[in-house]
């Protein structure tokens, strides 16, 4: 079932009634109307000169930021916004899985010593987290996207989907029935033209006809559009995001919470993707319109995602100085010299821990490459500097605690899920870690 370019259309299907439906409302047929868009890679895309301007300069903060010499935890913040995203799009939604939950888990899953102290949600948090950056990081290497690295995806990212592959249904979005889509919001492609279409995407993901991030909006419009997969569609079009970005070389160490901005935005996001699927030729005001609404919506997440992740790399910043000023005051006390070399292991682990603010002994040995008695003697002295906590995590294992990243981290979290990026002028709209205590 093929589909002529250059012409988005409604097309016209005819639902047969269910009658094993459990309710009359839901027995009915009639038609409805799938949407088919036009292929990516010979649509015609226009936008403002606004919108162009725009595109430049939010390029210009992402790169000002990841070129900065001290990337102060962005890393670390990545991969908890990636435990975010994985508990904020996915069917374990709403667990009450903490970031320190999760890190004990991920310890577990390195051997570092850790078997207990963290739950089963935990756990699969963690190997929630673990998937989805190895199936990004997958697809970025990749010499070119595939329609076959997209299924791949998907798989790693819901393996427990019970339908794999691309869907051979009709799906839709909203409305009042989960068994007929008469009356839904939304209705993509019918199943006949989702191959077709997901290989024009997968090869316009693959090149740089546009700015990265005009062809990350894209391709993320794009792929909610044909909607290739019968559940979990909205996590991998979000990944594919990153994706993009990180392909293109904007974003190569830092995931930035486009897609947690996304999240949030859900109204006005779900009306960028409404503009973008427009009807008739490429090159008419309508599709223009509906394309430079729909850059307009992506790029603002986009800057708030700098903007925020800016503010987390500064607040990093601080809590390193005020580190050093209470290990400064705890070494003086201690009759030794006020920093310790370079060099040493506490030097050095002090410098990691945004990255690393869960760690064992056992840890330390792995990531500073030193012994034992070296490992511990630097955990005990920032422990004893009131740095790091201390926490039973196993028989005859010691974990030790950053609070202060973890707190920081609730924070960011809490802010990125606030239609106001400030939870106090409005509350976080999706579960997120709870507030951090004070004192």
């Amino acid at each position: 079932m093929g589909k002529d370019s250059g012409m988005a259309e409604l097309l016209e299907a005819h639902w047969e009634a269910r009658w094993d439906a459990p309710v009359r409302r839901d027995r009915r047929g009639g038609l409805f109307h799938p949407y088919a868009p036009d292929p990516l890679l010979t649509r015609q895309i226009s936008m403002s000169s606004e919108t162009a301007q725009r595109a430049a300069e939010v390029e210009r903060l992402i790169r000002r930021l990841e070129s900065a010499g001290d990337s102060n935890g962005l890393e670390h913040l990545a991969r908890f916004l990636l435990r975010s995203e994985a508990i904020a799009s996915s069917r374990i939604e709403g667990l009450q899985v903490s970031p320190q939950q999760v890190a004990l888990a991920e310890l577990a899953a390195t051997g570092d010593g850790v078997r207990t102290g963290f739950s089963a949600s935990a756990r699969l948090v963690a190997n929630n987290v673990t998937a989805m950056r190895q199936a990004v990081t997958g697809l970025v290497s990749a010499p070119s996207v595939t329609t076959e690295d997209i299924v791949a995806l998907h798989q790693s990212l819901l393996p427990d989907e019970e339908h794999q592959g691309l869907r051979m249904i009709q799906n839709w979005v909203g409305g009042s029935s989960a068994w007929h889509p008469l009356d839904a919001e939304f209705v993509p492609p019918p199943p006949g033209l989702v191959p077709e279409l997901l290989d024009d995407l997968a090869a316009y993901a693959s090149g740089a006809a546009h700015a990265p991030l005009v062809q990350a909006a894209l391709v993320h419009a794009q792929f909610e559009t044909i909607h290739p997969f019968t559940d979990g569609n909205g996590r991998v079009g979000r990944s594919l995001i990153h994706t993009v970005l990180t392909r293109r070389g904007l974003t190569p160490t830092a995931v930035l919470p486009i897609s947690l901005v996304l999240l949030t935005l859900s109204d006005t996001y779900v009306e960028g993707l409404t503009a973008y699927r427009y009807i008739g030729a490429s090159d008419s005001p309508q599709a223009a319109n509906g394309l430079d609404t729909w850059f307009g919506i992506f790029l603002g997440a986009a800057a708030v995602a700098v903007e925020q992740a800016t503010r987390f790399s500064a607040e990093v910043g601080e809590l390193r100085e005020e580190w050093i000023e209470r290990h400064t005051a705890y070494r003086l006390a201690q009759g030794l010299r006020a920093e310790p070399r370079a060099t040493s292991a506490v030097a050095r682990l002090l410098t990691i821990l945004p990255e690393a603010p869960m760690l064992t002994a056992r840890t330390v040995q792995r990531l500073l490459e030193v012994s034992a008695p070296a490992a511990r003697a630097a955990l005990e002295e920032l422990a004893d500097a009131g740095i790091l906590s201390r926490k039973q995590v196993d028989r005859g294992a010691t974990g030790y605690l950053a609070r202060d990243v973890f707190d920081l981290l609730a924070l960011t979290e809490r802010r990125l899920a606030s239609t106001r990026w400030d939870t106090r002028e409005s509350p976080p709209d999706r579960f997120v870690p709870a507030r951090p205590q004070q004192g």
